[in-house]
């Protein structure tokens, strides 16, 4: 992997979260899973190190960087085979969100303990009803007196069970239009009237899936994360960091399939020749190579744009990262398991469950068709058909 692109301090970077990924690795992830437990080591020691914050403001005892530090550790993790899913949500998300748009308040109540691992924050958008459509989300906020109250459901809410609090997208009436419109908030674990259920997924995954019921939960005024007025904005400060953190994923998860693949087909021998010796072995391996390095070069661009404050050119390549990361890691990990034949299916190799997982690049937060309507519009100029 070629890193002349990147500063000296990110390549430092890059290898140091490598060297802890590769202490843990797929093993320990594998046992994380199986255990119904959550990868609480590798994550205590990530934010010992700094990585887990790294992109939250220094004041904050976050390490002052951006999204392109971030990422960097994200798709470090996921090439040695130990990605930290909430890693997208808690810092990425949420720290990002609270720390452009939170109170002084919010910002010393969180930000610490996101960038030390202490607290750990979700995410709610999805709705059963919505899908990707967020101007039909249902929950609404209204206001009693000092105190918001919030109503609504929400759907594959990543780890709610290990989350202090869940930043919920909500809308509130504007008094002016009496039109709805998106707001932020922060719901605490036990607030009365938060119900969460587990999804029953066949992804296996440490950081499992919710279903939230908000029942008249009641907040107080300083629940609000930002201004009223500047929903939209604040929302989208949040989305772009995970499309971005997403194509890490992906990357990640990409790289490390390939390396198995490669390893295998360097070893293997059937005829005279190791199998990769064979342009139909060799070839769909290095196409999946290329793929992957094009895709982190959009990552790139993503991360560099939103970190220098440029949130409408960021928003656009954040969804052609995204979209680029999904397609290569679906095919490099489709390589992989092809590459090992039977051998890509057994718990031995540990590739046969990234074919699930990797769909999740594909398909969260915003499927491949709607980045595409993204791009038709956004970038083309092309009509909407709905």
């Amino acid at each position: 992997m070629s890193t002349v692109l990147e500063t000296e301090e990110h390549q430092a970077l890059r290898a140091a979260v490598a060297a802890l990924g590769k202490r843990y690795g797929r093993d320990y992830m594998t046992s994380v899973v199986r255990d119904g437990a959550h990868p609480r080591e590798l994550w205590a020691e990530a934010a010992e190190l700094g990585y887990l914050g790294v992109n939250l403001p220094e004041e904050y005892g976050g390490g002052g960087s951006g999204m392109a530090e971030l990422s960097i550790v994200l798709e470090e993790l996921g090439a040695a085979g130990s990605p930290i899913l909430m890693m997208v949500v808690s810092p990425a998300i949420c720290g990002t969100v609270i720390a452009r748009f939170g109170t002084e308040a919010q910002k010393r109540q969180w930000l610490p303990g996101l960038a030390d691992g202490s607290l750990t924050m979700a995410f709610g958008i999805t709705e059963p009803d919505a899908g990707s459509n967020s101007h039909r989300i249902t929950t609404t906020a209204r206001r009693d007196g000092e105190e918001w109250v919030l109503t609504g459901r929400k759907v594959f809410v990543s780890g709610v069970d290990i989350a202090d609090a869940t930043l919920i997208v909500g809308r509130t009436e504007d008094a002016r239009s009496g039109r709805l419109k998106p707001c932020l908030f922060i719901v605490p674990r036990e607030a009365p009237g938060f119900q969460r259920s587990q999804i029953d997924m066949e992804l296996q995954a440490p950081e499992k899936q919710f279903e939230l019921v908000l029942d008249e939960v009641r907040l107080p005024a300083d629940a609000l994360v930002g201004d009223e007025d500047a929903g939209l904005l604040q929302l989208f400060a949040g989305l772009n960091p995970e499309r971005i953190m997403t194509a890490a994923f992906g990357i990640g998860m990409g790289r490390y399939a390939l390396g198995r693949a490669v390893e295998y087909a360097k070893t293997r021998q059937v005829w005279k020749e190791p199998i990769g010796a064979h342009q139909a072995i060799a070839h769909p391996l290095a196409q999946a190579h290329i793929e992957l390095e094009l895709a982190r070069l959009m990552m790139q661009k993503a991360a560099r744009l939103y970190d220098d404050g440029d949130d409408a050119g960021a928003g656009e390549a954040a969804n052609m990262a995204k979209y680029a990361a999904g397609e290569a890691c679906v095919k490099a990990v489709d390589q992989a398991v092809h590459t090992l034949g039977g051998n890509g299916l057994t718990r031995e190799y540990g590739l046969g469950s990234l074919i699930t997982a990797s769909r999740v690049a594909r398909i969260a937060p915003v499927s491949r068709e709607m980045i595409l309507n993204y791009v038709s519009h956004q970038s083309l100029g092309l009509p909407k058909s709905y």
